[in-house]
């Protein structure tokens, strides 16, 4: 009687201190496009390295101090789930490097559309390929995000193709990791060890070239070392959150993210914000909201 007594009084401490993991985790991811922004002027594949590598080798030192080697040798140990960390790897690689791209080209507010898109994403493709049975209201939800997407293509003439690439390969990026079932963090370091090579040896032919970055001054370097630590930290503050927090109430969170990189996208950048876009964001918006009550009232009740 004691322990649940105090089990009951610690719930609303856990989910407060959830709750702040949570928004720490998404106002970071959200405000991450005025960081890359102090690194316009350097190729976005270079910046995306130099994430890879500090990422890389931020992780594996957690993972040390936490002593999970044995985990890792086990893990390495794993032919199949290598493979499908590999592709997950090369998915995450895919994402960062647009996303840094989109920012630096000035589509901070398409990025933030993609990751709109991409909760309806994962019911999409949570129904495509893991037969999950969709709600009516989920159905609806994807029906009017196909809609706002087919409304911008019909009147810019030009698929949005960073919010979607976006969007999609990070679905597609959660649905492998969900199959696979290894601990974020341990993962996210092994996929980061296995990009590395290809990301070190690029940095070191730029070097070599005196093309690079690196080393050319100070703030560049330290902004490059510090990508690891805005590439890492917010993820640990997610985790801590997810444990804390249920799924469905995370999942609210996580809109903050994109509405805090629209607000920079169209307040702070001054990217344009057409009618269209209006629009598109609205059925957008209305299809997140359709799905959020939906998932709302499927939740199991205790």
């Amino acid at each position: 009687m004691k322990n649940s007594a105090q089990n009951s009084h610690s719930s609303p401490a856990l989910l407060s201190v959830g709750a702040i993991y949570a928004v720490l985790a998404y106002t970071t991811w959200g405000l991450l496009p005025i960081y890359w922004k102090f690194l316009d002027q350097i190729p976005a594949v270079e910046v995306l390295s130099h994430r890879i590598i500090w990422s890389m080798v931020l992780l594996s030192g957690l993972l040390i101090l936490q002593r999970r080697r044995s985990d890792m040798k086990q893990l390495w140990q794993s032919p199949k789930q290598l493979s499908v960390l590999l592709a997950t790897a090369a998915l995450l690689t895919f994402n960062w490097g647009l996303y840094i791209y989109g920012v630096n080209t000035d589509r901070v507010v398409e990025t933030s559309l993609g990751y709109f898109i991409n909760p309806l994403v994962n019911v999409l493709l949570g129904c495509l390929v893991l037969r999950e049975r969709l709600h009516w209201g989920q159905k609806l939800a994807v029906i009017l995000a196909s809609i706002g997407v087919a409304y911008f293509v019909w009147q810019f003439g030009t698929v949005p193709w960073i919010a979607l690439g976006l969007a999609f390969s990070f679905a597609c990026y959660g649905l492998l990791r969900k199959i696979i079932r290894v601990a974020p963090m341990l993962g996210l370091t092994v996929e980061t060890l296995l990009i590395a090579p290809i990301a070190i040896t690029l940095v070191a032919y730029w070097g070599a070239t005196g093309v690079g970055h690196l080393g050319v001054a100070w703030p560049i370097t330290l902004l490059f070392i510090g990508a690891g630590v805005t590439t890492s930290l917010p993820l640990l503050w997610f985790n801590k959150a997810a444990k804390r927090l249920r799924f469905s109430t995370l999942g609210f969170f996580q809109y903050l993210a994109p509405t805090l990189q629209l607000m920079l996208g169209v307040f702070l950048y001054h990217e344009p914000f057409t009618p269209t876009h209006a629009i598109t964001f609205g059925f957008i918006w209305s299809a997140l909201l359709l799905y959020s009550t939906t998932s709302l009232m499927l939740r199991p009740t205790r």
